[in-house]
Order: structure tokens, then C-alpha cells, then sequence
């Protein structure tokens, strides 16, 4: 095995393949796996991606998953490491953010990392430290009204203060614009002052190329996925086809959709206007004891094939809150993600060897049905996805493709888009 120059952790598995994406290409090849590997990892790779599924549990929990993760990184003899987190910063006053990243630069014995979620080419750029999403601040956008981690603060600075006792600085745009230099002599000035934390500002890829640069010797990194454009090019690897290349797909083609974001809510109404068949999962009947996975399951075989389905409990967030006022939001989000999950290995099971899932939460769950370990990182559908090629006890020998679409990402015409850029096997 050769050396691997990062060692990543994300804290959930459409975040991870986000992260995992944008390191491919810029020429790194990338595994992801899921959760923290038994054993040694045999792949010659760049950088590995660990998956976990930590963003909205208990905040000490997510901590020890992730110094667990962080050990397995440092046995592996990973040089730098990164903690991400969603690029809309999600999280709520308890976490889980700030105490994971205590967690691990305490395990580090660091004293100083940044925090960056900016990833412009999805709309989320970081100005005097505050986030926004689109043309928006963050609170004024849809994820004001997110189910789980309601975001109702753009200022990232007094965010991340309320989450951490280490004091949290700022690094705005007037020094970022002056290059890495700059970037490098304000992060040690504040340093010099006993800020331990620094959010930093970044508007555009060339921000975060800087940004790159002036973390090269930086051991510990914390950041949505757009800081990974700026880091391949600290370890000598340049942009390339080779690092994305998967194997051909097979297999007949479908999607099973659980986000509830405004992004997901739009590309579900898109497929369907299209035409594309698609199945509703109600979760007020799954909830009074239906059984909404064979139903589905029943409803897709027969249209299993080179054509698309979807099945899908991607809701408007009225109706989503109507759920969680009946069942409490926790056992509503299980029950949902026990059905998606048991239906995507269904769904494999009779043949789809592609597979589009979206949103965080439920792609986890997927993943985790499907006993996918680690996956290959293949070329981007769009900014922060990719596709992905996998081995599963349920799939054909080929394996399966899978798309982890976080809830946030993608255009509208995003389900139909993706699997044209499959390539299929060659003509005998």
C-alpha cells in the first residue's frame, strides 16, 4: 500500500462521496468506506473517506465514532486528516460540529484547525462569516425550515461559539483575496491571540485553491466539502481521467428518494412531469402498519428495466412536521428510513445494478442495508456527486452503481440526468 496523504472522516455518507468527489478530481484516488474498517485497508489509494452516519445523534456519540474513525486513519499512516460536515453547516446549539471537533483535536493534541463549509459551485459561499445559500444567508433559505437541523443563524462564527469552549475566530474575505500568504500569516497572528478555531471566508474556487495552499501543513482540517478542490494539489497529483475511471453499468435503473429539501422536493416533481413512473411512500400508513415495502416492491418489478423508477417519501415540510407532531420526529425518520432501506436492497435484489439514492439520512441507510463496505469513487453527475461502483452479497457479481445525492445538491432535471453518464458494457 502506498501512502496515504488524507485521511477523512464525514459525518454522513452522502457528505462523504461530496468530499470524496472533489478529491477525484483533482486527480486523488479515493475509497470510501463505510463506517470504520475492521482491518487494514489493502487499496493503493490517495486518500480515504470514512463514512459515518453522526450527524444528528447524540454528540458524545458522534465524537467517540469519530476519534474511533481518526485511529484507524493514523494506523493506516494517513499525514493529514478532515472532518466534514454538510456545506449548510448543519447542526443545532448542542452539535454536533463543535464537540466532535474538540474530540479530535484532543485526540490529535492540536490546538488550532479552521472551519469552512463554502462550496461555491453549489451556491454556498462564506462572506465576513456569514453563510449563504444561493443568493440568500442561510436562515433566510429553505434550510430555515430543515426537519431535523433547523438553521435560523447565517453568522458561522457565533454558530460554531455556542457548540465549543475553544474560542472561535475569523479569517474574512480582505485576507482570503490576498492569497495563501496572507491566509497563513492571519491564522497565526489569531493563533498568537489563543483563537483555537477559525472560520474563513471563501466566495469562489480560486478563494479555496488559496485556502488549499495555506493548510498544507495544517494536521487537522474541518470543512464542508469544497476546501477538498484546494488540497490534491499540496500532495503532487493533478487533475486526470484515470482517477474516476469505474467499471461498465448493468443492470436495470432506479431511484429511491427520502430528502425532503427543497432541491430533492423539486427533482421528484421534474421526474414525474417527465413522465418517469413513480411510487409514494406514505409515511402515516407505514407509521398505522401498512406494508408500504412490498407494495412498492410489488409496484416496481415489473418495471424494473433500461427505464427509470422512483420510489419516494420526499414530502413538502408542512406535511413532513404533520408526521413528526403524531410520532415524534426521531421514530418518524426511522420508520421512513427502515422502509427506503429495505426497499433499495429489494430493489437490487431483483436486478437494478443502478441505483440513484438521495438524501443523507436515507443513503446511509441504503448503503448500510445493502452490506456495502467500501466503494470506488467515479466520475461527478453533478457538484459534490458522484458515481459510485460497489459490491453487495445482493447484487449480481458485476456489482452495483450507486448515486448518494445529498438532499441539498442537484439540479432539477438531476434523476434523468445521471444515468446518461453511465457508461454501458460494449457491444460483443
Amino acid at each position: 500500500m502506498g501512502t496515504i496523504h488524507l485521511g477523512c472522516i464525514a459525518d454522513d455518507f452522502t457528505g462523504a462521496t461530496d468530499l470524496a468527489n472533489n478529491l477525484v478530481r483533482g486527480g486523488m484516488r479515493v475509497v470510501q468506506t463505510m463506517g470504520v474498517p475492521r482491518g487494514p485497508l489493502a487499496a493503493d489509494v490517495d486518500a480515504v473517506v470514512i463514512a459515518l452516519k453522526s450527524r444528528t445523534i447524540a454528540a458524545a456519540d458522534a465524537a467517540a465514532q469519530s476519534v474511533q474513525a481518526l485511529h484507524w486513519l493514523q494506523a493506516q499512516g494517513a499525514r493529514q486528516f478532515y472532518f466534514k460536515y454538510c456545506s449548510t453547516f448543519d447542526s443545532t446549539p448542542a452539535g454536533n460540529i463543535g464537540p466532535v471537533t474538540d474530540a479530535l483535536m484532543d485526540a490529535l493534541g492540536t490546538d488550532f484547525t479552521i472551519a469552512c463549509p463554502a462550496f461555491p459551485e453549489n451556491g454556498r459561499t462564506v462572506f465576513k462569516g456569514y453563510l449563504f445559500a444561493g443568493d440568500v444567508l442561510l436562515q433566510e433559505s429553505g434550510m430555515r425550515s430543515h426537519p431535523l437541523t433547523p438553521m435560523t443563524d447565517s453568522n458561522l462564527v457565533r454558530v460554531l461559539q455556542q457548540q465549543t469552549a475553544r474560542r472561535v475566530g475569523l479569517v474574512d474575505y480582505s485576507v482570503v483575496r490576498r492569497g495563501a500568504d496572507a491566509i497563513r500569516q492571519r491564522m497565526a497572528q489569531l493563533r498568537g491571540e489563543g483563537v483555537q478555531m477559525v472560520i474563513v471566508d471563501a466566495m469562489d474556487n480560486a478563494d479555496l485553491m488559496a485556502l488549499g495552499l495555506a493548510l498544507a501543513d495544517l494536521p487537522r482540517v474541518t470543512a464542508g466539502s469544497g476546501v477538498a478542490i484546494g488540497l490534491p494539489q499540496n500532495y503532487g497529483v493533478r487533475p486526470g481521467q484515470g482517477a474516476s475511471c469505474l467499471p461498465s453499468a448493468r443492470g436495470a435503473r432506479a431511484i429511491v428518494s427520502g430528502s425532503c429539501s427543497v432541491a430533492t422536493n423539486g427533482q421528484v416533481a421534474d421526474f414525474r412531469q417527465r413522465g418517469g413512473p413513480a411510487f409514494a411512500i406514505d409515511p402515516l400508513r407505514l407509521i398505522e402498519g401498512a406494508d408500504l415495502v412490498q407494495e412498492a416492491l410489488a409496484w416496481a418489478g415489473p418495471r424494473l428495466g433500461a427505464e427509470p423508477v422512483l420510489i419516494y417519501a420526499t414530502a413538502e415540510p408542512d406535511a413532513v412536521r404533520a408526521v413528526q407532531a403524531q410520532v415524534g420526529a426521531e421514530r418518524a425518520g426511522g420508520i421512513v428510513e427502515a422502509a427506503l432501506s429495505a426497499i433499495a436492497r429489494g430493489l437490487v435484489e431483483r436486478g437494478a445494478g443502478q441505483l440513484i439514492v438521495a438524501g443523507g439520512e436515507t443513503a446511509g441507510a441504503c448503503v448500510q442495508a445493502l452490506e456495502v463496505d467500501r466503494m470506488r469513487i467515479g466520475p461527478q453527475i453533478a457538484p459534490g456527486v458522484p458515481w459510485c461502483h460497489a459490491q453487495s452479497p445482493f447484487a449480481a457479481a458485476q456489482g452495483v452503481h450507486l448515486a448518494l445525492k445529498s438532499g441539498n445538491f442537484g439540479s432539477a432535471d438531476f434523476f434523468t440526468r445521471a444515468f446518461a453518464l453511465l457508461q454501458p458494457p460494449a457491444s460483443p
